[in-house]
């Protein structure tokens, strides 16, 4: 019996769509980085344009197409999340023969050796996210990127309560920061340096286990280096510019910080959409 392909159909209203497919897919996978393999549970969102004579997507190919590339992935390891993410934007164009755009994201846990201030080893979570975006016309754009926990402390409170109370007084208010730094993938580009910068760009790091000298350590590191939520953007920006400098002009960059404020019911964000190129001018 044939089974009728309602997707095919001719949509009443005749507009394309710019991204149509599936979110949310959860599938394990190995990555052969250079430290060695690291498996992962990966969250993996696939899309595809939408031509106006087609009333759907057909979404049951990029489940299939994921499927596949883990599946080819078990036997041959990606170098790289975002490598993964490229073959498998490549494989959707494929299986969706009106398509003429493919875009791919995928984000997993990631943990790094960090060092308290006094010294105390602990493996930190971070957030390791990747992109990619393949066309018919042949260009395919790979991304990494990474989302960091750290602290930051409001500089204005603390100039206003300075102005006050007097010089000497050290009090404000203070935010867990959530930033993304995301670049496009170049050769020599390392997710690892993409959180050193990150947290750099912070008032502070912080840690999942803190004894009382390392918390005094790190109060006193965040009031020593307030920050805006801008000034934490501006900063993760520079500091790409001086690890990444040498990348081609075209290379983009994407910067995203948001405040978790304490004394308001809401937070502050900044973020940044450029290339290596307009940083440089």
């Amino acid at each position: 019996m044939s089974l009728p392909d309602v997707q095919s159909w001719k949509p009443e209203s005749r507009f394309k769509l710019t991204r149509v497919g599936v979110k949310g897919i959860k599938k394990q996978i190995q990555i052969q980085r250079p430290s060695g393999i690291s498996n992962m549970v990966a969250r993996m969102d696939l899309f595809v344009d939408l031509p106006a004579s087609r009333k759907g997507s057909d979404l049951s190919r990029n489940v299939e197409v994921i499927e596949e590339i883990v599946e080819q992935s078990a036997k041959k390891l990606s170098p790289s999340l975002e490598s993964l993410c490229s073959r498998t934007a490549e494989s959707l164009l494929h299986r969706h023969e009106y398509a003429t755009y493919s875009e791919v994201h995928a984000q997993a846990d990631y943990f790094l050796e960090r060092h308290s201030p006094t010294g105390r080893m602990t493996l930190e979570p971070y957030i390791l996210r990747a992109k990619a975006t393949a066309n018919r016309e042949g260009v395919f754009r790979e991304y990494i990127g990474v989302e960091v926990v750290g602290m930051t402390v409001c500089p204005c409170a603390l100039e206003t309560i300075r102005e006050t109370l007097g010089k000497h007084q050290n009090i404000t208010h203070n935010q867990r920061n959530i930033s993304n730094l995301m670049i496009e993938a170049k050769e020599g580009v390392d997710a690892d340096d993409l959180i050193e910068i990150a947290e750099n760009s912070m008032s502070s790091p912080t840690y999942g286990i803190l004894k009382r000298l390392d918390e005094e350590k790190v109060v006193i590191q965040a009031y020593e280096h307030p920050k805006f939520v801008e000034d934490v953007v501006r900063d993760m920006l520079k500091n790409v510019l001086k690890k990444y400098g040498h990348l081609s002009d075209d290379t983009i960059v994407i910067a995203m910080s948001e405040s978790l404020e304490s004394i308001h019911k809401h937070n502050a964000f900044a973020e940044r959409h450029t290339t290596l190129g307009q940083l440089k001018k």
